[in-house]
């Protein structure tokens, strides 16, 4: 159950000793209201087969009101309620949004924006990253409930901060940033000279002497330096996880029997989470799908992918989902009747091990007041309260789901953050979205219920017998190497267009694009054409490779090319939906992909999942009625753990 990481297992054990069925629930906030409520709370929770909830998410200013002055008493009761009626605590580090103390005796602790504005409390994650004066105080709150709860009966799992890179002041341009970002390129480049020669400061005069000289990318009268400003995407992630591992240093120090975890937010540029996923000891995400979304199915069933493929197939947790109705989009549709169940499932289906809500009762006041909770402000006699208890009954029906392992896919799709955040820099032939082009080439997959996993470029690629590859605009040689061995060795391989065109640094593969992927796809890219209505184009030389579609005017815009024991396909247009899935689906015939189960009507999606035993169990998702069918197949082979793959 532990890809990476020493120890995660035999943490994660004390996890799930804690629980005999898929963990429920969701956020718990009890500082928002008196006793009463607290007893109520109690008694709704144990109506509604809650065993898991998060707390203290938010309890920084109420557990140290002022500087030193700590206040646990609160905290204890609530602890030590919960214990007796069997609910298990996924306890948060409260470190997400510090007082306003804080703010006021080191305002040097707030973040700066790229125009030189200081971001102030009265909302939330006002911290930044690079901050020692905030770790240092973060830190020192975190022993403390390390130190008093280690031990206690309900703690199951440690929530580090929460949901970070969530808002602006991910990216902080002050000065302790500023400094903190020469420290972090001066251990990637070694020397000024270097950096000159990756970030191609020759160009436009912007050679460096020393390192004083570099700040981050702040604003500017013209296009920035792209190399630069990829490599302050890196430093950002990585500041973030330098706060999250002081945090984690902590508690793993004072109680090493305890899981760690982070909530990550819906998938953006914003963290590698690659990079981060074996910091975790279980993964955990937060899914938002917007009911007014027609692809909102599809779009979340792409980040479930994700999330399992952060650790090479691990369960991961759902910590946070709205049962109905969130407030922050500008038209935040409810949730009808049997969609927080399908959504629910649909999680399930596809590795959670966990589904909680944000958040249990739902706030008074404040600014997320009309966010739906488990509890709504008409309390029990209410239709979500009233779902939210056949759900919770529901999957405490289904034991041997806890631990089981989603199915193993053979098709996958490559992601790569680095890639992502040089794409999307200027000055480019045009505007590509890299999310967009992932979720296009995932659709024609999850459309005729192909199960894909998402794999980094260091993963285990020789698991899959197709490989889909969107956008991978910058890549290094020995990365390119490995898709072609990848190929060579017997794989199908699908690359879509404006890739292979720089390396790590942002420089172009001279020698004709696609650079280090000419002989892999058989083909040059001659010059780039953008269509004025937006739609990519380019001039296409073939060179071994057979083209399969033309573009309307002319010209190879699909090309397939023998390559050792495999093939690799080069996509160079964005096709709509329909012409993607005809595509795919002779590519995945060709590779002898099939889908999870033959036959499905069109809006049915069925994903499995194998207990210890190797007992197959069947989550079968109707998209058009919201019906939802557990099936319990008998035993076959034992399962493989994560990382025994074979292709």
């Amino acid at each position: 159950m532990n890809p990476t990481g020493e120890g995660g297992s035999v943490r994660l054990d004390h996890f799930y000793d804690k629980l005999s069925s898929l963990a429920y629930g969701g956020d718990y906030n009890p500082e928002q209201w008196g006793p009463e409520t607290h007893a109520e709370d109690m008694e709704l929770m144990c109506e509604a087969g809650v065993n898991l909830v998060t707390l203290g998410i938010f309890a920084w200013a109420t557990t140290e009101p002022t500087p030193g002055a700590y206040d646990f008493t609160w905290l204890d009761a609530h602890m030590d309620r919960l214990a007796a009626a069997g609910v298990a605590v996924c306890l948060a580090t409260m470190t997400a949004s510090p007082p306003p103390w804080l703010a006021r005796l080191h305002p040097e602790t707030l973040p700066v924006m790229e125009d030189g504005t200081r971001l102030h409390p009265g909302s939330r994650q006002h911290w930044c990253p690079s901050s020692p004066v905030y770790r240092r105080y973060a830190v020192r709150l975190t022993e403390r409930l390390a130190t008093r709860y280690a031990h206690h009966p309900a703690l199951a799992l440690w929530h580090i901060g929460n949901e970070y890179g969530c808002h602006i002041s991910r990216h902080c341009h002050c000065e302790v940033s500023a400094a903190a970002f020469r420290t972090w390129l001066r251990e990637r480049y070694g020397t000024v000279d270097a950096l000159n020669e990756a970030w191609s400061t020759t160009f436009w005069s912007q050679r460096y002497s020393t390192w004083e000289e570099i700040h981050t990318p702040r604003a500017a009268p013209s296009f920035r330096n792209p190399a630069q400003r990829a490599d302050y995407w890196r430093f950002s992630s990585d500041e973030l996880l330098a706060a999250y591992l002081a945090e984690k240093e902590v508690v793993s120090r004072i109680t090493p029997h305890i899981p760690v975890t982070t909530n990550f937010v819906p998938i953006a540029k914003t963290l590698d989470l690659f990079r981060w996923a074996p910091h975790l000891d279980v993964i955990s995400y937060d899914s938002y799908p917007d009911p007014h979304d027609p692809d909102a199915a599809q779009r979340t069933a792409f980040s479930y992918d994700v999330m399992r493929g952060l650790r090479d197939g691990q369960p991961w947790l759902l910590l946070e989902q709205a049962p109905s109705a969130v407030n922050w989009r500008p038209h935040n549709g409810r949730k009808p009747p049997g969609r927080m169940r399908l959504d629910t499932w649909q999680a399930v289906a596809h590795g959670a091990d966990a589904a909680l809500f944000f958040q249990w009762r739902q706030s008074r006041g404040g600014a997320e007041k009309f966010h739906s909770a488990m509890v709504p402000h008409g309390g029990r006699e209410t239709r979500v309260f009233r779902e939210v208890t056949e759900l919770g009954a529901e999957l405490a029906a289904h034991p041997a789901l806890l631990r089981s392992l989603p199915a193993r896919a053979v098709a996958a799709l490559l992601l790569d953050w680095p890639a992502w955040w040089a794409l999307e820099t200027d000055a480019h032939p045009s505007r590509v979205d890299y999310l967009d082009g992932a979720l296009a080439y995932h659709k024609a997959l999850y459309d005729a219920s192909v199960p894909c996993d998402v794999v980094p470029l260091d993963g285990n690629l020789s698991a899959y017998r197709l490989l889909l590859v969107p956008h991978l605009y910058a890549v290094s040689q020995e990365a390119a190497a490995r898709l072609t061995e990848y190929v060579r060795d017997g794989g199908t391989l699908v690359m879509s267009y404006f890739s292979g065109i720089t390396d790590e640094h942002d420089r172009v593969h001279l020698g004709g694009y696609p650079g280090p992927f000419r002989e892999l796809l058989g083909l040059t890219v001659e010059e780039f054409d953008p269509r004025a209505d937006g739609t990519w184009a380019e001039e296409i030389r073939l060179e071994g490779a057979e083209q399969v579609v033309a573009y309307d005017w002319g010209g190879p815009a699909v090309t397939r090319h023998a390559y050792g024991d495999g093939t690799a396909w080069y996509v160079g247009l964005d096709p709509d939906p329909k012409t993607m899935r005809e595509l795919l689906d002779r590519v995945r015939a060709e590779a002898g992909v099939g889908p999870a189960a033959e036959g499905l009507p069109d809006g049915v999606r069925v994903r499995t999942r194998v207990t210890e035993a190797g007992e197959r169990i069947r989550v079968r998702l109707d998209h058009r009625d919201g019906s939802v069918a557990v099936e319990r197949a008998a035993p076959a082979v034992p399962r493989a753990a994560p990382g025994a793959l074979r292709r």
